[in-house]
């Protein structure tokens, strides 16, 4: 089951509210898109950004993502970050609890400990000690789920025939089709990643997919979600693209 906490509800009503999508390593588009939001978009306390969770593996930037968030965490206290099953399954994999270590090195993996330069060989022991204490700290105290008004945040999303407080962790981190393609009665929009599109999932008032595939070569996302607002950058790219969400026809 998932923790009793789950969802947390945040009651402040922030002035806009940035939900992350999958980072995946890619440590140069979530810097541009921040960069983006703090420049441009005078992003301040105000303000409520949500991490989708996912913040590693695969890409090549795993240790740089982190550090770059627990800046945000310093600078901006009330940030959200949620725990992703790439997040769970490394927790799994150095002995904690958590689900897929077994198989997480070859679920991408190997770069994460690639970006701390620590060979995931011997005890579990000596390669904990290799993760510096902050960067341990940090993805212990992902949250599973969080409620902001009319939203709530999710990684992978939830079990439409489960009530919320039979959830378990496997349904909030992994759950794919069965969430994605039915609606449920839980009277929230739910934003979630873990399932990568081409484009933004509009599916109101159901739910939102912002994991956008940065990793497999696409764009990395952001929605604004009090106005409608999105904010994208390829892969590679330095631009910023701004749009409005869009619901399919």
């Amino acid at each position: 089951m998932a923790d009793a906490s789950f969802p947390r509800v945040i009651k402040d009503r922030p002035r806009r509210v940035f939900a992350v999508g999958d980072i995946h390593g890619c440590i140069d588009e979530i810097r541009v898109l921040i960069n983006f939001l703090t420049n441009e978009q005078a992003l301040d306390e105000r303000d409520q950004l949500v991490f989708i969770g996912d913040y590693i593996d695969r890409g090549r930037g795993s240790r740089q993502v982190i550090e770059l968030m627990l800046s945000l965490k310093e600078r901006w206290p009330h940030t959200v970050f949620l725990k992703g099953n790439h997040e769970d399954m490394l927790l799994a994999f150095l002995g904690f609890e958590g689900q897929g270590g077994d198989v997480y090195l070859v679920n991408g993996g190997n770069a994460f400990f690639e970006s701390y330069g620590i060979d995931p060989v011997g005890s579990l022991s000596d390669i904990r000690e290799q993760v510096p204490a902050t960067h341990m700290d940090f993805l212990h105290g992902l949250e599973l789920g969080v409620v902001l008004g009319e939203f709530m945040f999710v990684h992978a999303g939830v079990h439409p025939a489960k009530p919320l407080d039979e959830q378990g962790v496997e349904d909030l981190l992994w759950i794919r089709h069965e969430f994605v393609q039915s609606p449920h009665n839980f009277g929230k929009t739910v934003v979630f990643g873990h399932t990568a599109f081409n484009e933004v999932l509009v599916d109101l008032p159901y739910k939102i997919g912002i994991d956008t595939g940065a990793i497999y070569g696409n764009q990395l996302s952001i929605v604004e979600l009090v106005h409608g607002d999105l904010y994208q950058v390829s892969v590679g790219d330095s631009v910023v693209r701004t749009s409005k969400l869009q619901p399919p026809d």
